[in-house]
């Protein structure tokens, strides 16, 4: 089982911004951006902090601890879940809109997001579509 870092939730729980350290020193920030058009709908995004990734927000670094990095992660959404029950949808982008290919193919991220979405949201209650480079997760309704 992979190890989960210790992570710095928001002081406020609906702020929706976390951060963990890996043992190899790199540090992420996970947020949920609410949309503007529907609050209890948001984004999340992750990625390195450290400088020396020239502030390339979606970089996840290959030192060895991606397994860890996405269990934190996982963590993180689950936490943000609790302390947010309303918010019935989220999406992940598997690449920014300005590096996105000009094909509708998938990039290898996204494909990585669509299995840990899987394994995050449980499927009786949660449906899991992609479609291109975006994972979008919807509550479904009783």
């Amino acid at each position: 089982m992979p190890q989960v870092y210790k992570i710095i939730p928001p002081g406020i729980p609906s702020a929706g911004r976390y951060y963990f350290t890996t043992e190899s020193g790199v540090k992420y920030e996970v947020r949920f951006g609410r949309k503007q058009n529907n609050v209890l709908s948001v984004n999340i995004v992750f990625g390195v902090l450290n400088d020396e990734y020239e502030g390339e927000e979606y970089v996840l670094t290959n030192r060895g601890e991606f397994y860890s990095v996405m269990a934190t992660i996982e963590k993180i959404i689950e936490d943000f879940r609790s302390n947010n029950a309303n918010v019935h949808t989220f999406e992940f982008a598997g690449e920014p809109v300005s590096k996105r290919p000009k094909s509708n193919a998938p990039t290898k991220r996204t494909k990585v997001y669509m299995k840990w979405a899987v394994k995050i949201f449980s499927a009786d209650q949660w449906k899991i579509t992609q479609v291109g480079n975006k994972v979008t997760i919807k509550r479904l309704r009783s």
